[in-house]
């Protein structure tokens, strides 16, 4: 069976553009999953524009569905 994977890039570039910590990351994440997607996808960017390091580690302490990070790998982790 085929199932969702969200992607939370323009969640956090909407966040980081706005400077004023929402909308969060971890809440859009725990909403996707209530909805019933069974997995997060993220893509790390060395610029750190979409997804930071520290939401990474945020959301895989917290996710207990499939946890996808694709792409640039932060350095020095």
């Amino acid at each position: 069976m085929t199932t969702l994977s969200v992607n939370l890039n323009k969640v956090a570039l909407v966040r980081n553009s706005r400077n004023i910590g929402i909308p969060s990351v971890l809440e859009a994440a725990r909403v996707c999953i209530e909805a019933g997607a069974g997995g997060i996808t993220v893509h790390p960017r060395p610029d750190q524009r979409h997804i930071r390091p520290a939401d990474v580690d945020a959301l895989a302490e917290m996710l207990t569905v499939e946890f996808n990070i694709e792409g640039n790998p932060f350095a020095g982790r």
